[in-house]
């Protein structure tokens, strides 16, 4: 499995009507497309969860989100190899940037790790205590897992409010006050801070607080050789997406440089796919840099970034695979859209294809976007997963 995150997306004035996907120069996604099947899936329920990466991309595992979902947190906590105990609640911890009441910017200017390790050891040192706990992630994204913290809540993803006033979307419900308290007292732990300094002194964003939001207990799944008697890895630079694969049983598996961002290790990630389906039956290589493109609302980036995964990423995987002659299957996926209009995911359906090969030289192409088969939902995304799984 192959998986552009976020590449969906609507038409784009400054793209003469046409959404990222049609205007990247994508010739081996097309190809897929002309020599294999090709349906729109509904990645996301309509209703009653959240379009986020996490429901979206449980399904393309082939769970159905309303019977396994319990929040994002938890998913990143065992990405993160954080188990979580009976009475833990895990939280997402974003730094993010506020300015004049504002989500300025969801990752305070794509801050590193580096940079952001030293910020969480600072909220950790001032802000936790025996019950609640900071862990550094990767980039913006961090965990706090809180023994006893508050479940019952309604709290918001900072990366779909972008540019909105704050104050309609700080968590509500139980024990919201302790919530409010925390994300209010990182202010002053960051403000000066000397990471903050030296980003404003480089005219970069600062990370100006923290901010919890996908909160949930612990989740369990029925893993992949229970349900499908498969082995196999996962590839990803983020947590979500490794704990994803761990619940399902699967090995994650860390490849240097892989950042989230445009200038991840492609070759990397590409040779520990194919080293993987050596030795074991699945894998599912996820790329970021489509959907973080969407979030900042850049068109030209994000077209680059799908461009970027076509010819790093799904061009030469399709072509090790015709080139070892053995029977694949081989599906190209989207987890969900995240249009450069709202910088926000969206609940619609996205495209996914089915290759079975090996298939020979394929020269015609077939389009792989929003408008496969009119835009129709042939199909829910989890329901299709799970069948092509069980046909080996």
């Amino acid at each position: 499995m192959l998986v552009g995150d976020g590449m969906g997306d609507y038409p784009c004035d400054e793209l003469q009507g046409r959404t990222p996907l049609q205007a990247a120069h994508a010739p081996n996604m097309r190809r897929i497309a002309a020599a294999g099947e090709t349906r729109m899936v509904q990645t996301v329920p309509l209703r009653g969860l959240p379009p986020g990466s996490d429901v979206a991309n449980l399904s393309l595992f082939g769970y159905n989100p309303e019977e396994n979902y319990t929040g994002r947190a938890p998913i990143e906590a065992a990405g993160a190899n954080l188990p979580l105990q009976t009475d833990d609640v895990a939280f997402r911890c974003n730094l993010v940037t506020i300015r004049d009441g504002c989500m300025a910017d969801h990752s305070a200017g794509q801050i590193s790790t580096e940079e952001a390790r030293l910020l969480i050891e600072t909220i950790a040192a001032e802000l936790g205590n025996h019950d609640r706990h900071f862990h550094t992630g990767v980039g913006y994204r961090h965990l706090l897992i809180w023994a006893g913290g508050p479940l019952q809540l309604v709290t918001q993803a900072p990366h779909d409010i972008a540019g909105r006033a704050i104050a309609g979307y700080l968590p509500q419900g139980e024990r919201q006050a302790e919530l409010r308290e925390l994300m209010d007292l990182s202010q002053a732990l960051l403000r000066d801070h000397s990471v903050n300094r030296a980003r404003v002194a480089a005219a970069r964003n600062p990370a100006t607080q923290i901010w919890l939001w996908g909160q949930g207990g612990a989740m369990k799944l029925k893993t992949y050789p229970e349900l499908y008697q498969l082995s196999g890895g996962v590839i990803t630079a983020v947590d979500l997406i490794r704990g994803l694969g761990r619940l399902a049983g699967l090995q994650p598996v860390a490849v240097p440089g892989a950042t989230g961002q445009m200038d991840t290790n492609y070759a990397g990630k590409v040779q520990a796919a194919l080293d993987i389906l050596t030795r074991d039956d699945f894998v599912f290589l996820h790329v970021e840099a489509p959907d973080e493109c969407g979030h900042s609302g850049d068109t030209r980036d994000k077209v680059r970034a799908i461009e970027l995964f076509d010819e790093r990423v799904v061009g030469p995987v399709w072509r090790e695979l015709e080139r070892r002659g053995q029977p694949y299957r081989l599906l190209l996926c989207i987890d969900h859209r995240t249009p450069i209009a709202t910088r926000g995911h969206t609940r619609d359906p996205v495209p996914m294809a089915k290759l079975d090969g090996p298939v020979g030289a394929v020269t015609r192409e077939a389009p792989f976007d929003e408008t496969v088969h009119n835009g129709l939902t042939e199909c829910v995304g989890y329901e299709w997963i799970r069948e092509l799984l069980r046909q080996r």
